[in-house]
């Protein structure tokens, strides 16, 4: 079972988070006017985005202090990310394909682990699950 944070506890993953916003506000800046901005400005702030994003979500868990498959599950997700921002950061480098197939492959197996319900300790409210509960109930 996932515990209920106060703001204090919070605060931390909610800074990153607010600080990731503001990068994918700068990077659609960057798409709307790019001759504002350095040349290989974009690479640098998709990569930014998305390895801030997981972090703030690991700092998020870690707060949480989830049961360890719960725990492992996020932190796959945060290396998806995390290979996502490489493959953003350094498209040229020969390994990028290869980060970037095994970004698709964690957020692959991510979604089907939501699928098949594990672990069994997650909370059930992953995409349409809580909606579907709440229109049985009427």
């Amino acid at each position: 079972m996932y515990n209920r944070l106060d703001r204090g506890h919070r605060a931390i993953s909610v800074i990153l988070g607010i600080v990731t916003l503001a990068s994918v506000a700068v990077l659609f800046a960057r798409d709307a006017v790019p001759t504002r901005f350095p040349v290989r400005s974009h690479d640098f702030l998709a990569a930014f985005a998305l390895a801030m994003i997981a972090v703030a979500y690991l700092v998020y868990q870690l707060a949480h202090r989830p049961p360890i498959k719960d725990f492992a599950k996020a932190a796959m997700l945060a290396v998806a990310f995390l290979f996502w921002a490489a493959n953003q950061l350094w498209p040229a480098l020969p390994q990028a394909t290869l980060f970037n197939d095994v970004a698709i492959a964690l957020f692959v197996l991510d979604v089907f682990l939501v699928m098949v319900g594990w672990p069994a300790t997650s909370p059930d409210s992953s995409f349409a699950e809580t909606f579907e509960e709440s229109r049985k109930g009427r």
